[in-house]
């Protein structure tokens, strides 16, 4: 990904815009055939001397120009004709997002791919639902993964719908007039670009189309903290149903020898903060003079080639996380039974309603008890086959149902195909 952000990547995207003017320009009989072969031949540029001519224009782009032109020759006359500079830097910032959005889109790819296999994997792995951080019900850790993988869709999605607001391209003048360009040269340079004509532009492509564009990966990034942050809370050590894989010789602590930390979790999702201040910076961008001002530039040359290393980075690091989990079905049965048949509440209210007794009569049967349970450490399921109002009404097999946890699985399948996973 970094390569793709470049000096050298950046101006080869903006050779690539020149010549393809160019061409247009010789279809259309403004470029003589003979000096268009030699332009092909010849345009060549050096970074070094870019650079160097930059020092003294205070202009990268007219820098870049002379140096394409001590390459050429005379014939270097005919490019950049009728163009103004943001044609170029503009549609070339394009093919390079298109670029780093294709490497981020198979990033998604792979991660959805482990999410999968994790849900299958462990489909009817069962562990506690938490709602509020309290125990409530029965899931499995493959209807987490699912989830996750339905997720992770639908920010493939929103990131192609993204590449697709910034897969275009300007080639219409100082204002966006045509003025000094003839139309169809716009019309042949995106179309050897594969990109398409903005229909309406000033000296800019419009930044509400970056602004989009890194929201989503932000919003990417967004749910890359949201897994990280479960994972991170799965590992706590009153928990530790699943963690991070801990390589021989890896090292926790300075001080403390036992630890094992989610360190790679916490990198990921302290890096989602960045990602939202570089939305948040794309957003600001919006708002420009008139028909352009450059107070969007600087901040793009920052926040393009970072935000798209940043998510790369994140997200290469996160599947690595999510190929080596560690995960122990174990240690999820035995946190269910930490509140001593309490997730079954649910189960017996339903039952009592079924018997006969009004909803709000149910509920206070088996609150009563549940708070009892809760206070004194007693098995709920215990209590409830002593509770005479219970068992005035369900036989102890009845009762005994109620506890059935697999009870809980029936929908899984179905849950696990309608996502896809299956």
């Amino acid at each position: 990904m970094g390569r793709l952000w470049s000096e050298d990547a950046k101006f080869q995207a903006w050779l690539k815009v020149e010549l393809a003017a160019c061409e247009a320009w010789t279809h259309l009989k403004r470029i003589p055939a003979k000096d268009m072969a030699i332009i092909k031949k010849k345009a060549k540029f050096s970074v070094p001397r870019i650079e160097a001519i930059e020092k003294k224009t205070n202009h990268d782009l007219i820098a870049f120009l002379t140096s394409v032109a001590e390459f050429v020759g005379p014939s270097s006359r005919f490019i950049h004709l009728g163009l103004t500079s943001t044609d170029v830097v503009d549609t070339a910032q394009s093919l390079q997002l298109i670029q780093a959005t294709d490497l981020l889109a198979s990033q998604l790819t792979a991660l959805r791919t482990v999410l999968k296999r994790l849900a299958k994997e462990h489909r009817y792995s069962m562990m506690i639902g938490r709602t509020h951080g309290v125990h409530a019900e029965p899931i499995t850790f493959g209807l987490k993964m699912a989830l996750w993988f339905d997720e992770v869709g639908r920010q493939q999605e929103r990131l192609a719908h993204a590449r697709e607001h910034i897969a275009v391209g300007k080639i219409s003048g100082a204002v966006g007039t045509f003025a000094n360009i003839d139309p169809r040269v716009e019309k042949h340079v995106c179309r050897i670009l594969g990109l398409k004509p903005a229909p309406v532009s000033t000296q800019t492509l419009q930044r509400d189309r970056l602004a989009y564009y890194m929201a989503v990966l932000a919003g990417i990034g967004n749910s890359l903290e949201k897994f990280a942050t479960e994972i991170r809370n799965l590992q706590r050590t009153e928990i530790l149903e699943a963690e991070e894989f801990f390589a021989e010789g890896q090292k926790g602590s300075s001080a403390m020898p036992h630890k094992r930390n989610p360190l790679t979790c916490e990198r990921v999702a302290g890096l989602s903060r960045v990602m939202r201040g570089y939305s948040l910076a794309a957003q600001e961008d919006v708002a420009l003079w008139h028909e352009r001002d450059i107070t969007h530039s600087s901040v793009e040359r920052v926040i393009l080639p970072d935000a798209t290393i940043c998510l790369h980075y994140m997200l290469n690091k996160f599947i690595g996380v999510m190929e080596k989990l560690n995960v122990y079905p174990e240690r999820m049965k035995k946190n269910i039974q930490l509140t001593r048949g309490l997730v079954s509440s649910q189960q017996v209210l339903l039952a009592l309603v079924k018997k006969g007794y009004t909803r709000e009569k149910a509920y206070a049967i088996v609150q009563r008890n549940a708070l009892n349970a809760w206070k004194n450490e007693l098995h709920f399921k215990e209590l409830i086959r002593k509770d005479p109002e219970v068992h005035s009404k369900m036989t102890y097999d009845e009762i005994e149902k109620c506890f059935d946890l697999s009870y809980h699985l029936k929908n899984v399948d179905y849950i696990l195909k309608r996502a896809g996973v299956l």
